[in-house]
């Protein structure tokens, strides 16, 4: 557990926790941002998840959340920039991972990453009310059939999926004599909280430009919203045309924020012998710590295999 001092505000704590209830209580306070994580808390995902909470006294200021997987990871945070900064110093420290942030918490992000750049996301929602479905000739893809989903993947991102994703999930395809060319699943689904999110949206490349992406993202999310209040989606801010065609099935924009690789910059777990060095006025830089060495790679889309928090999505305008 980590204190630090903020001036008149009092002292700021930073520590673990596994507090279902405390952590809901916090999200639901920007619940469309925080969908992602509020999912993450359903029975299924929790126990891959590892959390941090900052709080004053009794007040929750800033949340962190780690999915747990192979090296890179999702990392979320959310909250008062001291909090994050304090979190990710001494309760949530993986090497690499994809953070998804707001803007303006980023540079307490910086305070112990190195942030690689990249397109800014927006985060698209819709509920019962707003929601225009698609009309279109789409199958429901059974686990049987996630061989021949991952082999569409494979042409457009790199992506992996178990059967038991397809199973417990929900995804929609579009054949072409006989062949899958287009498809739309989730990422996760909390149905308790009324939130699910749509990922793995990808039309064969020979294929765009004929509404197939909107289609299946319509199947998908007519679905989804028999057992959930809301439904969300990222896009990249520079992919204009699958905006538009999100929009027109009902999807509005919640908010922007940055997802970006990082990889830790300070040493991943606390410097015991900092103490000491400094006793005998050791110089700093030669003390033989080992520094992070992890190299980027391009983020699998699949959430059972570790996926960033967003989808590249497919530029299909109609």
């Amino acid at each position: 557990m980590a204190t630090v001092a903020i001036g008149s505000r009092g002292s700021m704590v930073a520590r673990s926790t596994a507090d279902r209830v405390l952590l809901r209580e916090y999200l639901e306070r920007d619940r469309l941002f925080a969908a992602y994580a509020i999912c993450d808390l359903g029975e299924r995902e929790f126990p891959r998840t590892r959390w941090g909470i900052a709080t004053i006294g009794d007040r929750p200021v800033a949340v962190a959340m780690e999915y747990g997987g192979l090296t890179p990871q999702p990392l979320f945070v959310m909250g008062d920039a001291d909090g994050i900064a304090a979190i990710l110093k001494d309760v949530v420290r993986p090497r690499a991972a994809y953070v998804a942030a707001k803007r303006d918490v980023l540079p307490a992000v910086e305070q112990h990453y190195r942030v690689e750049p990249g397109p800014e996301m927006i985060r698209m929602w819709v509920d019962r009310s707003t929601f225009q479905p698609a009309m279109a000739r789409v199958e429901r893809l059974l686990p049987v059939e996630v061989g021949e989903l991952n082999r569409l993947y494979q042409l457009g991102f790199a992506a992996w999926l178990p059967a038991t994703a397809v199973a417990e999930g929900v995804y929609y395809g579009i054949r072409v004599n006989g062949r899958l060319v287009a498809a739309a699943g989730t990422h996760v689904v909390n149905r308790d909280a009324g939130l699910a999110v749509v990922g793995n949206v990808l039309t064969q490349v020979d294929h765009r430009g004929r509404g197939y992406a909107k289609a299946v993202t319509s199947a998908v999310t007519a679905e989804l919203l028999r057992a959930c209040d809301e439904v969300v989606l990222n896009v990249r801010v520079d992919n204009p045309p699958a905006i538009a065609a999100y929009r027109r099935l009902g999807y509005q924009e919640h908010c922007r924020f940055e997802e970006r690789l990082v990889r830790r910059s300070t040493p991943a777990w606390p410097d015991l012998a900092a103490p000491i060095r400094r006793l005998f006025g050791r110089r700093p830089g030669h003390d033989g710590q080992l520094h992070d060495q992890a190299h980027p790679v391009n983020p699998p889309m699949a959430r059972p295999v570790g996926p960033p928090m967003a989808d590249p999505t497919p530029e299909d305008p109609t």
